[in-house]
């Protein structure tokens, strides 16, 4: 009953636009003052969400990616990757995919994909000729590889609650990362030469050359970040720290575009985003605290279990919960609350915690650009200027290969533990 108190409270509030953080927190308020619980838990669980030294290297990966995008990182990695695939038929929609996934090293989030890239790109293809639903649904698609490939903020979270490393994460996203990337350009591509959208004149290899040396210096922060990590060289907390100072000395003497004058801009921008996503795993833990009281992991897993006890099957139902959640929850809070409560389910089948990590990761970022309320969709359609119903009806082939992808990533559990066996 208590439970049901706990859950109706926090729907109604997210039904209301509530943000997510405060809808966590309010319901979870609501439930203490309803079963008389004293409230001083409140400050305890939250504190206890957030005192976690490698949730440190949360500001110094979004401080060090705000850096970078302020030097014009975004508009390199796009001109070098249409520098390189512009020539082949829809060469900007495979541009687009392209250049998230070299711009996820740099955010390591969907949203920041979308809004970056997607600001640049969807105008562009649209002024060249290609319909604004289909822009839209490869920008919010392509978005997705953003939290896989490392370094991702949604992984390092994985690693906080599974006590797994978080080197060995960021290893095994790679592989499921590019391979989606792969599949969404081969479905652009499919559709680019149906629709005869068009191609640019081959480039120059001195141009691509050039090109790719002004991106060459935001890519090699990704490799400098898990070389470091991997080799022992540093924490993820002390990787962050080098990935700011990195992109400060590339922004101020390399690039040349990142002025003293923006610094303290950039760092209020980003002790703000910092202040969000540790507000919202704050509440999230609380939130998750009355679930493990109210036993409802126990509940899930019980429920789960009795339906079947097919590793095939079980695994299919939890993507299915999963990609649910994903359309309406913050990826963030989804793994602070969902990930103790599925865990035992996935290792009682025999998933390991790194693989069972990239599984739910991928599947809520899926999530996030599936109607009715993906929030990349929404940003995606909001710069297109053009209607949900739109981009979902040019999203349905993307879908198709997303979850496909995301099925390989479920029943081949190489995908994502072979690199990371392989460099342990």
């Amino acid at each position: 009953m208590m439970a049901l108190v706990l859950f109706l409270s926090f729907l109604l509030l997210m039904c209301l636009g509530i943000p997510i953080a405060f809808s966590l927190g309010i319901s979870s308020l609501i439930y203490l003052l309803v079963a008389d619980i004293g409230l001083n838990i409140i400050p305890q669980r939250i504190f206890g969400g957030i005192n976690s030294f490698v949730l440190l290297c949360i500001p110094g990966f979004i401080l060090a990616g705000n850096l970078m995008n302020a030097s014009g990182i975004t508009e390199r990695i796009i001109r070098f990757a249409n520098d390189v695939v512009g020539h082949i038929r829809g060469g900007l929609g495979l541009a687009n995919i392209g250049s998230s996934m070299g711009f996820a090293g740099i955010s390591g989030t969907a949203l920041a994909d979308t809004a970056s890239i997607g600001s640049v790109m969807i105008p562009s293809m649209k002024k060249e000729g290609y319909d604004a639903g289909f822009s839209a649904a490869v920008t919010s698609s392509s978005s997705t590889v953003g939290p896989i490939i490392p370094p991702s903020l949604p992984l390092i979270i994985v690693g906080t609650l599974a006590g797994v490393s978080i080197g060995d994460l960021f290893l095994a996203g790679a592989i499921p990362g590019v391979l989606l990337g792969v599949g969404l350009m081969i479905v652009a591509y499919a559709i680019s030469v149906k629709r005869q959208y068009p191609k640019e004149e081959r480039k120059p290899f001195l141009v691509i050359v050039k090109s790719f040396f002004g991106a060459f210096w935001a890519i090699l922060m990704t490799f400098i970040i898990l070389y470091g990590i991997l080799g022992g060289f540093f924490t993820p907390t002390e990787a962050s720290i080098v990935a700011v100072l990195y992109a400060l000395v590339i922004g101020l003497f390399v690039y040349k575009n990142l002025k003293l004058k923006q610094i303290p801009k950039i760092i209020l921008d980003s002790m703000v985003s910092t202040s969000a996503i540790l507000m919202l795993v704050g509440f999230a833990n609380l939130f998750g605290w009355i679930l493990v009281s109210e036993q409802i992991p126990i509940l899930v897993a019980d429920t789960i279990l009795s339906i079947t006890e097919s590793p095939i099957l079980v695994t299919l139902l939890i993507i299915l919960l999963l990609l649910f959640v994903g359309t309406f929850m913050e990826t963030i809070a989804a793994l602070v609350i969902l990930f103790p409560v599925l865990l035992p389910v996935a290792t009682t089948i025999g998933m390991e915690p790194v693989h069972f990590g990239i599984l739910m990761v991928l599947t809520l970022i899926i999530g996030l650009s599936t109607p009715p309320v993906g929030v990349c969709l929404f940003v995606a359609s909001s710069i297109g200027k053009i209607s949900i119903w739109e981009t979902t009806k040019a999203l349905v082939p993307f879908l198709i290969v997303s979850l496909i992808v995301l099925l390989l990533v479920a029943f081949i559990p190489a995908l994502t533990l072979f690199l990371p066996n392989v460099i342990d």
